[in-house]
């Protein structure tokens, strides 16, 4: 089956954001958009994944976060003590907030002309996914939330030996690749290893895409001052499907239990074995999962 992707294109939703944006597959199929992570393009979203979830009847739509690939930059600097006073619990100014970053989203399905979407989210592409259904529940037709967490504080933290490499700078773009190696081991999926040949392509592809360490810091700043979702999860009524891997040193497996917790009805998915990225070996299951939920929006 051969999967038809559309250039890269840009929509503007909002003053002074414009997002770059690609689609797969053909506008008459079910829209699926997919919402990235921390610091990562949308070419994060493997081609293969995209192709795989066209087969499975999907239109996908990935797209580059604010400060994310060829994405707008925002303005407002984060310094690295603000993140150490946020992550503290401390109240901080930052540039914009996850909400800001749900409303681009919506803004992409207004320029798109989808009323609705089924969306999946991955780290804080699932607690911007987690925001959208619960700011405007009558666009998100099914919530996929994988490897992330509800805001609570007292779930899905992060292992205390990865702050420093969250922290670490790269110098141009040799110094990302090699950043990008050790930290990409750091966590990675252990009984799903990628090739440290195909983690250097992505980084040298995410470099060139356009990267900025003062964007990954503005994206990190509204994570770490993100509320607490549970209660307002719970009011959800759409299918969801929340995946976490229990190798996972980024956020904590208990961010992924209490997500499915909160949200009425959802299913969860630990697999064990996996850490925090979308290996290829996992992609079918990634797949049937998401056809899976959006089944049950399709049933009613």
């Amino acid at each position: 089956m051969t999967v038809t992707a559309s250039q890269e294109l840009f929509a503007p939703v909002g003053r002074d954001v414009e997002l770059c944006y690609q689609t797969f597959g053909t506008p008459d199929d079910e829209p699926l958009l997919l919402v990235m992570g921390l610091g990562g393009p949308m070419t994060w979203w493997d081609p293969a994944l995209c192709e795989l979830l066209v087969q499975c009847g999907f239109y996908v739509v990935r797209f580059d976060n604010r400060d994310s690939g060829r994405s707008s930059r925002a303005v407002g600097r984060v310094t690295r003590p603000t993140l150490v006073r946020a992550a503290a619990g401390a109240r901080v100014r930052v540039p914009y907030g996850l909400s800001d970053m749900a409303t681009d989203t919506f803004g992409l399905l207004d320029h798109l002309g989808l009323e609705s979407a089924h969306v999946c989210g991955v780290s804080m592409g699932g607690m911007i996914a987690q925001t959208m259904a619960i700011a405007r529940p009558d666009r998100v037709r099914s919530l996929t939330s994988i490897m992330s967490t509800t805001g609570k504080r007292t779930v899905g933290w992060q292992h205390p030996s990865l702050l420093p490499s969250l922290l670490a700078k790269g110098s141009g773009r040799e110094g990302y690749i090699e950043l990008s190696v050790r930290s990409w081991k750091l966590i990675g999926s252990p009984g799903y290893p990628i090739t440290e040949e195909r983690i250097r392509a992505r980084a040298a592809e995410t470099y060139d895409r356009g990267l900025t360490s003062s964007g990954t810091l503005r994206q990190m700043a509204a994570i770490l001052t993100q509320p607490n979702r549970s209660a307002k999860l719970r009011s959800l009524s759409m299918p969801a499907l929340v995946v976490h891997g229990l190798a996972d040193k980024l956020v904590h497996p208990s961010g992924g239990r209490a997500t499915a917790a909160a949200i009425p009805g959802a299913e969860l998915l630990l697999i064990d074995g996996m850490g925090h990225d979308l290996p290829p070996a996992l992609f079918e299951t990634f797949a049937d999962g998401i056809r899976r939920t959006a089944d049950r929006a399709a049933r009613g």
